[in-house]
This record gives structure tokens, C-alpha cells and sequence, in this order.
């Protein structure tokens, strides 16, 4: 019985988190209902199964709850995550606090002893790394168009424009036709122009777009673009949620478990 509810948390959590993950990326916006259904389920279940098999690990499941829902409210108020991602974070805290019991998904011999005691950190980090090896595809494939182009990627100037700044586009966005961006409903600009008095425009970098301003940015660029005050490609990025890398993270958290932790192991042998 135990086992059987350890499977229908965890197969409620991927399917939760899936369906989280495709309204993100199809709308930008995942629903409050998501929540709202999803985190009375994962308590009920989880606190049921600890409840009745092991209730000396009550009190670390409402400790790995705690720490998670400070982590997730830390990220969202210093901008590192969005309400969806942190929102998830939390529900997967009240689902799977641990590694689930019983379960036979993981095709490593050992799972971490993070996993077994504190798994959404688990969750969070396998996240963390997904998101990192996109940033550094991202950024070989700049430096690849740069070398094979042999144009400039940031040839003019951008008003307000720190290394930092170029850093990040580079590795969160690519060059692309304006025509190209407006056609691909997912792909959102990350530069924007503003006009001068004398009619000139400043070109200026935007990390972080917002997703209520995107016709407005295009219908800039367009602008200058036609009156030949700036070239055809833009800076844009594909902008996969955070909420797609933390289901990712998840799924590979039950097979292979704390990624890097395997890294380490696999290091210092």
C-alpha cells in the first residue's frame, strides 16, 4: 500500500507539472486552478503515506517544506524565478519531500543522500543544470555564427549596454529576421530602440522581456527597420521556462537522481 501511494504522488506530480509546463510554453501563464488542485492532492497523499508508515519523518517533511518554500520565495522576490516556478517548487516540497519509497525508477545503484531527505533540492539543482548547459549552447552558437559570418554581434552600439548585459544575451538568445521572430509566437525579442528628438533611435538590450510589451517592441523595430535606421537581424530568444527545466529536472531526478552528485562521485571516484 505504501508503494502504491508513493506511485500515485509521484505520477500525479509528473502529470501536474507537465501539464504546468506545456500552458507555460504555449500561453506564458499557467493557471492558479493548477496549483490550487495540485497542492491539497500532494499533501493529502504524501501526509497519508508518512502518516501511516513512517510518521517519525513527519517532522522532515514539513522541514523539507519549509526550507523549499524559502528557497522558492527567495527566487521569486529577487527576480530568479517566476510566481509559476516557484508555485511548482512548493508543490513538489508537499508531493515529494523525499525520495519516493519503494519506487524502482532509478537506474543508478545509489541515490544521494540528498535525494533520500531533502529531494526537491534534487529537483532544484538537476534544474539549475539543464538551464546552464542551454545558456552555454546558446553561447557556442553565437560564437559559431560569429566565426562562420564573420559579422559582429554587437557591432552597434546599445544604449545602457554592460558586459554583463552582452553575457547574458549571449547566452539566452540568438540573431534572428525580424519576419522570422514574428512569425514564432515563443520567440520574443531582447532588444528594443528608442527615438530620439532628432528622429535617430537608440538601440538598447532587454534581457528579460515582458511578455505584454512584445507587439509593442516589434512594431518598434519594424519601424526602424523600414526607415533603414537599423539592420534586419535581431537579438531574440526562444525564452524556454524555468518550469520546463524543473519538470525535466524531475523526470531525471527519479531515474538518475542528483545529477550532481553522480558528477562528483564520478570525479573523486
Amino acid at each position: 500500500m505504501q508503494q502504491l501511494l508513493s506511485i500515485t504522488r509521484t505520477t500525479l506530480a509528473i502529470a501536474f507539472l507537465l501539464y504546468a509546463s506545456w500552458s507555460d510554453y504555449k500561453t506564458r501563464e499557467v493557471s492558479n486552478k493548477v496549483w490550487i488542485a495540485f497542492a491539497p492532492m500532494a499533501f493529502a497523499l504524501t501526509f497519508a503515506e508518512l502518516f501511516f508508515y513512517e510518521p517519525e519523518n513527519l517532522i522532515f517533511y514539513g522541514l523539507s517544506f519549509a526550507i523549499t518554500a524559502a528557497v522558492a520565495l527567495l527566487l521569486f522576490y529577487s527576480g530568479g524565478f517566476g510566481g509559476a516556478d516557484s508555485k511548482a517548487l512548493m508543490c513538489l516540497a508537499l508531493a515529494l519531500p523525499f525520495y519516493p519509497a519503494g519506487m524502482t525508477l532509478s537506474i543508478v545503484p545509489e541515490i544521494s543522500p540528498i535525494s533520500k531527505i531533502f529531494f526537491p533540492f534534487s529537483i532544484f539543482s538537476n534544474a539549475v543544470l539543464l538551464a546552464a548547459a542551454a545558456a552555454l549552447y546558446m553561447l557556442a552558437k553565437n560564437l559559431a555564427w560569429q566565426h562562420k559570418t564573420r559579422e559582429g554581434l554587437f557591432e552597434a552600439h546599445y544604449m545602457g549596454a554592460t558586459f554583463t548585459t552582452k553575457i547574458l544575451v549571449l547566452m539566452t538568445g540568438y540573431k534572428m529576421p525580424l519576419d522570422k521572430i514574428k512569425e514564432k509566437w515563443h520567440v520574443y525579442p531582447i532588444e528594443d530602440v528608442e527615438e530620439n528628438t532628432d528622429g535617430s533611435v537608440l538601440r538598447k538590450l532587454a534581457v528579460f522581456p515582458k511578455d505584454e510589451t512584445r507587439t509593442a517592441i516589434i512594431e518598434r523595430l519594424e519601424t526602424a527597420i523600414k526607415t533603414n535606421k537599423i539592420h534586419d537581424k535581431i537579438w531574440a530568444t526562444p525564452g524556454l521556462p524555468m518550469l520546463i527545466f524543473i519538470t525535466a529536472g524531475l523526470i531525471i531526478g527519479l531515474v538518475f537522481g542528483d545529477v550532481i552528485w553522480l558528477l562528483i562521485r564520478l570525479v573523486l571516484g
